[in-house]
């Protein structure tokens, strides 16, 4: 019988959307508020894990655009034409999917039109020195975008990326929480808010933005298996085991998750779901850093 006091190691390990084999399709028709289509819109999609990924396309006479072979992740898509407001939407493309979007423009000032345009060659000079890993020019950068326009929150979002990077993490997090109030909808706002509370040690606002996180994107694992990683560092055992079976359910190769659902089992003295899990973590990742501990773990299981 395996004692409930019984000390095991729990691995913190936070991860970020993996990538997938397959391509997916993003399309959309962007209107005026009139609902008449807008042609040869600027359509920029640029990938949230890269910013070095950048796509521009036009819309035709109908308004439309059609962008084929993106890779499933997220993206910051921005919609501009002369003498109308640019707006940006935070958008997922699924594996061998179609992401549609409807979009409407209004018609801007001259001067605010000046003053966008001006923000966004700041904001793409700091993609293109982040990209290059200086991520203290970056922010500067970033920074005179937003010296000009505060209502992009990609603006704040790639400032929050570059504080992180230049280890400025109460800027970071802040930078992260203004981007989340112009676009609470955001996994990736949520998903970089909880990675960088947790990794501070605080759990309990973390669980809070991997908790949103994981309802914006019910069918991403990880952010189930970092929502659980932040449950079991509070004690809340049977809601990080939930989130973790969640999480193996939508990729049952998840090997980290098998190892914290077999950890969760050992204190709840389910040696059977224990050494099923364990064993299953060993069959995807025998090489793992934390193999010997999960070895060990069914030694004295098995005994």
């Amino acid at each position: 019988m395996i004692r409930k006091c019984m000390v095991f190691l729990l691995l913190i390990s936070l991860f970020t959307i993996n990538g997938w084999s397959q391509h997916g399709k993003f399309e959309g028709v962007v209107m005026d508020k009139e609902g008449n289509p807008l042609e040869k819109v600027t359509v920029t999609i640029i990938s949230v894990k890269s910013s070095a990924n950048k796509i521009e396309l036009k819309t035709n006479k109908e308004g439309k655009f059609s962008q084929i072979g993106l890779w499933p992740e997220y993206y910051q898509v921005s919609f501009k034409k002369s003498g109308f407001v640019p707006i940006s939407r935070e958008i997922r493309v699924r594996i061998a999917g179609t992401t549609k979007v409807e979009i409407t423009l209004e018609k801007a000032q001259e001067r605010i039109e000046r003053n966008l345009s001006a923000a966004d060659k700041r904001f793409f000079k700091g993609n293109k020195l982040y990209v290059e890993q200086k991520y203290k020019e970056a922010a500067q950068a970033y920074e005179g975008a937003l010296e000009l326009s505060q209502s992009q929150w990609g603006y704040y979002f790639n400032l929050g990326l570059a504080y992180k990077k230049s280890e400025k993490k109460k800027e970071a997090i802040a930078s992260f929480k203004k981007a989340l109030e112009l676009n609470p909808e955001s996994y990736s706002i949520n998903k970089e808010l909880g990675q960088i509370l947790a990794k501070e040690g605080n759990f309990e606002e973390a669980k809070n933005y991997f908790q949103r996180a994981s309802e914006i994107s019910d069918d991403d694992p990880d952010a189930f298996y970092n929502l659980g990683v932040c449950l079991t560092n509070l004690g809340v055992s049977e809601g990080a085991l939930s989130s973790f079976l969640r999480a193996v359910g939508l990729k049952d190769d998840y090997a980290d998750a098998y190892y914290q659902i077999g950890t969760i089992y050992i204190s709840q003295n389910n040696v059977e779901e224990a050494v099923r899990n364990l064993e299953r973590f060993l069959e995807l990742v025998p090489e793992h850093e934390k193999a010997n501990i999960a070895k060990q773990l069914l030694d004295y299981l098995k005994k």
